[in-house]
């Protein structure tokens, strides 16, 4: 018997999660959703993560949502609201991770899978990988919960085009379009995932999480307070930015604590 699940190791300071269901292309369940939202609650509090890569078991990212479940769990307007709506809470958990986060995409990357890589802060993929959400085929829209991840990365036209179209997109196709952040061989996918996380966790930790604060507070239209201005400038108070400062005055690597 198979189980679905997901998995989390970690080799400090980067942690790696692991979309599971054999047999299934790593379509996401219940348990699978529960179980992802559960797994980023619990990197979010731990302050010696820097950064974040998720993937799919084998050659697989991850194919769209389970559909034998999803019939049961749309038999009612209820039903299917409680359903999406816990699902749409998951894929806020991962938007809102303060550690950044890398979609490590092998393989088919659709529908459930698409929304989790747009939530994700950087999308590395495979050449052979295909992304879409060919739900027009199913006969069944996308939730608004789950919709709203891909239009913030895709904008309208290419959410129109994947949505009322259909179709998969290529590797190519989905870097061309904006979707994704770099395309490298399948065989690379994982080593470039991993090198870029641990460039990122060379950096000051606060530094990046401050930057990935910012970048969604830009996003909103509102002016910045004066508070929000000077709360830009907490680095200055911080030990990193001092060993910063000395690391490059001294011509040696920084050290950074996360302090």
């Amino acid at each position: 018997m198979t189980i679905a699940t997901v998995h989390c190791d970690r080799t400090d300071p980067i942690a790696t999660v692991t979309l599971s269901n054999p047999g299934k292309l790593n379509a996401m369940n219940a348990t699978m959703w529960q179980e992802l939202r559960h797994t980023m609650l619990r990197l979010a509090e731990d302050a010696d993560i820097r950064c974040v890569i998720v993937r799919g078991a084998g050659e697989v990212f991850a194919a769209g949502g389970d559909i034998e479940e999803l019939r049961e769990a749309r038999a009612t307007v209820d039903s299917a609201l409680a359903y999406h709506e816990s699902v749409g809470q998951v894929l806020q958990a991962i938007q809102q991770l303060p550690q950044p986060t890398i979609a490590a995409i092998q393989g088919p990357c659709a529908g459930a899978g698409l929304e989790i890589a747009c939530s994700c802060d950087l999308r590395i993929a495979g050449q052979s990988a295909r992304f879409g959400a060919p739900v027009m085929k199913l006969g069944f829209s996308m939730y608004p919960g789950e919709l709203a991840g891909l239009l913030a990365l895709a904008g309208p036209a290419l959410t129109k085009e994947i949505l009322l179209e259909g179709r998969l997109l290529t590797a190519a196709d989905a870097l061309s379009k904006g979707l994704l952040t770099r395309v490298v061989s399948d065989d690379d996918v994982q080593t470039e995932a991993m090198t870029t996380a641990q460039r990122i966790a060379s950096g000051a930790p606060l530094v990046a999480r401050w930057h990935k604060q910012w970048i969604e507070r830009l996003m909103d239209p509102a002016q910045l307070s004066e508070g929000e201005k000077r709360a830009s400038f907490a680095f200055v108070d911080s030990d990193d930015y001092a060993e910063g400062l000395a690391a490059f005055l001294e011509k040696r690597p920084p050290r950074f604590t996360g302090h």
